[in-house]
């Protein structure tokens, strides 16, 4: 054995894939969601191995908010970055119930944080948007159930049918909101 098998701690299952799927996905940090987070954007949306980026707050650092001008500044660049070098044509935007991002830096009520995070949301799709016009952006919200499961939401301005999608237990429905 040579001296860097010895190091070895652990060998992953999972190959690699070099192949890009020219995705990536802006979300919260908040580690309870992130395995939801990927459930969904590998079951729902159908983006294995997209580019993650992953902030305290997620989107709402390209909203424009004063309090959060350096972590906008950071993602903006990391985003450009993944645009040049990686090719994106498609960036997710998620935000997520109870995110502590908006009441503890930004300072928002949780009443008002839901309304906060909507408008947020469509601002962020236009910052994106203004440095890479040919980019498809989408926006979700995800909102925590009673019984532990996570349902993502659409945020899209113009959509016709709002729409839900429930993931649990690696797998994601769509349903018509009520």
């Amino acid at each position: 054995m040579n001296d860097r098998e010895d190091r070895v701690v652990y060998e992953s299952s999972a190959r690699f894939d070099a192949n890009r799927i020219r995705a990536a996905a802006v979300y919260c940090s908040d580690g309870r969601f992130g395995e939801t987070f990927d459930e969904f954007l590998h079951n729902a949306l159908k983006l294995p191995r997209y580019d993650r980026l992953a902030v305290p707050g997620g989107a709402a650092c390209l909203a424009g908010h004063f309090l959060a001008f350096r972590e906008e500044e950071g993602l903006v660049e990391q985003l450009r970055f993944l645009v040049k070098v990686h090719g994106l044509e498609r960036v997710v935007l998620v935000a997520h119930q109870d995110c502590a991002f908006y009441t503890e830096r930004l300072h928002v009520s949780p009443l008002q944080m839901e309304t906060q995070q909507r408008e947020d949301m469509q601002t962020a799709a236009g910052r994106v948007r203004s440095f890479a016009p040919g980019l498809l952006v989408e926006a979700f919200f995800a909102r925590k159930r009673l019984d532990g499961t996570i349902h993502f939401e659409s945020m899209e301005q113009h959509s016709i049918t709002p729409r839900t999608l429930r993931c649990g237990s690696s797998t994601c429905h769509t349903e018509k909101r009520k």
